[in-house]
């Protein structure tokens, strides 16, 4: 065993001595997630984050990092020696950056895993399946229909080279304090009057900010490697789960607001995922939407 391996296994032995590093801090996951991992850390100091261009977060553990840059991050890496990466950095347009972030940022981050002997949890996505043979197990071979959900299916294939991952498959994240981008441009599009027409048959699996930011730090310390479905209880279509969100938000300008089938073949119609493995390897709940909506006061 190596001096490096030696010392990682050592400050492994305890949840509070491991150095978590989030990329994405930015990202509306990464929001809810860097609290509450400094919320669950025993110092500050061990929670580090990244982010592209601007930090909403404005926290002293935040570092600016432009994940395309191969030697960007093994400089970061090497400064924060992380024991366990939390990836979440990503783009879905446009399509050359979405690309360029997705595939070879995911490269770049793996591979300083592996030289840093640091367990990775990467974060995927529901539409790397084609929507036809729901619902997806962890065993089913990708099979995206566009290119966001290929540049995805390929990042996978870059972490499964790095013995100590978890590949974590969602779906629709949403929060109730602070409005998710889908619904914000929802809203935006409304109150200017502009059209939105949400989709009756393209059906997901919403998974809660907070339960997906917990069960990724629940996952820092458990021994399951390999792929894991993590999402919400409940299937919605995007039409229903829509309508959730503006009551939710008390967005009453729906005008321009209509509702349809999606028969354009550009997208994955039911991409639900099956989570028994989840719930079975985890403590964290995957509550579904009209769960956690009930459950939680409306902001004023």
């Amino acid at each position: 065993m190596s001096r490096r391996r030696d010392q990682r296994k050592k400050r492994r032995s305890k949840q509070a001595d491991r150095r978590v590093l989030i990329t994405g801090g930015s990202s509306y996951l990464g929001q809810h997630l860097v609290p509450r991992a400094l919320q669950q850390a025993e110092s500050a100091q061990d929670v580090v984050y990244t982010y592209y261009s601007r930090d909403p977060l404005g926290l002293e553990n935040g570092r600016q990092l432009d994940v395309r840059d191969e030697e960007a991050v093994g400089a970061l890496m090497d400064d924060v020696r992380p024991d366990v990466i939390i990836h979440t950095a990503g783009s879905n347009r446009p399509a050359e950056t979405m690309e360029a972030v997705i595939r070879q940022g995911t490269t770049w981050i793996a591979e300083a895993a592996a030289h840093q002997e640091a367990r990775l949890i990467h974060i995927s996505t529901d539409v790397v399946f084609a929507g036809q043979n729901a619902p997806y197990h962890e065993t089913d071979p990708p099979n995206p229909l566009h290119a966001y959900g290929r540049a995805k299916a390929d990042a996978e294939a870059k972490v499964k080279a790095h013995a100590d991952h978890v590949i974590v498959r969602t779906s629709l994240i949403y929060g109730l304090e602070k409005m998710d981008r889908g619904t914000a441009w929802m809203v935006e599009a409304l109150q200017a009057g502009r059209p939105v027409t949400l989709f009756t048959n393209q059906i997901r699996n919403p998974i809660w900010a907070k339960a997906l930011s917990d069960a990724l730090l629940e996952l820092v310390t458990a021994d399951y490697r390999g792929i894991l479905h993590v999402a919400g209880s409940q299937r919605l279509s995007r039409a229903a789960f829509g309508v959730k969100m503006l009551d939710w938000w008390g967005i009453t300008e729906r005008e321009m607001l209509s509702f349809a089938p999606d028969d354009g073949g550009r997208w994955p119609l039911d991409c639900t995922l099956d989570t028994t493995r989840a719930q079975r390897v985890l403590q964290t709940p995957l509550p579904g939407v009209d769960e956690v909506l009930t459950s939680w006061e409306r902001p004023d």
